[in-house]
Formats: C-alpha cells, sequence, structure tokens
C-alpha cells in the first residue's frame, strides 16, 4: 500500500447514526428542560440512517453492547459512493467535472493537502 493510501486510511471522518428527524419552533425548544421528551416519527423496528460526513452512506438497527448502544450495519453503499461521501458538499463543484463530482483521487489530494 502507498503512503499516500496510508496516511488517508489513517483519517477520522465525522460518523453519525441518525434515530429520526423532526422539526420543532424556537418557543418549543426554548420550553426543554432537563428530562424533557421529543418523540420522533420513527418506529423502533425501523432502520437507522448511517452517516459519513453528514451523507447517508447505509442503513443499521441499534444494538446494546453491554452498556453501550452500538449499530448492527445492514446495508451499505458502494465503496466509491463512501469515498464520495467524505469529500465537500457535491452542490459546490471542485473539480474540473462538469458534474461537480470529484474522483476519488481528487478527494485524497484535497484530504492530504488540507483542503477538505
Amino acid at each position: 500500500m502507498s503512503q499516500t493510501l496510508n496516511a488517508i486510511m489513517k483519517l477520522d471522518v465525522p460518523f453519525v447514526v441518525v434515530l429520526g428527524e423532526r422539526r420543532v419552533n424556537v418557543k418549543t425548544v426554548r420550553q426543554w428542560i432537563p428530562g424533557s421528551i421529543l418523540e420522533l416519527p420513527i418506529n423502533a423496528e425501523e432502520e437507522l440512517d448511517v452517516r459519513i460526513n453528514n451523507r447517508s452512506i447505509g442503513k443499521g438497527s441499534a444494538v446494546k453492547i453491554g452498556e453501550n448502544f452500538g449499530v448492527r450495519i445492514s446495508s451499505i453503499v458502494g465503496k466509491e459512493s463512501r469515498i464520495s461521501a467524505m469529500g465537500e458538499d457535491s452542490s459546490t463543484p471542485t473539480s474540473a467535472d462538469p458534474s461537480g463530482e470529484m474522483s476519488p483521487e481528487e478527494i485524497a489530494e484535497a484530504l492530504l493537502s488540507g483542503q477538505l
């Protein structure tokens, strides 16, 4: 494995599991106190969205591991989509590609140079 690829493989990326989303108005948020409960519009049996860099890369289910929670991955997008999820927001073109998508090589270069 090249040094560049080794360096990329050691990068930390934000991993998020979304239990659910709900819009609430500011007045409601201001009324929250410790112990408040916010019901989410998702069935407890539904799969959870797994995200890297706030982009969906798969689905999973919550599991309990001792006193902690974990996620059992049930489906995941392809390798190229996962790599793309680590790049910049695709709505902001960052390469000469007219679609605005970065190639995996461009993502690796940008990550190593500190541009992402």
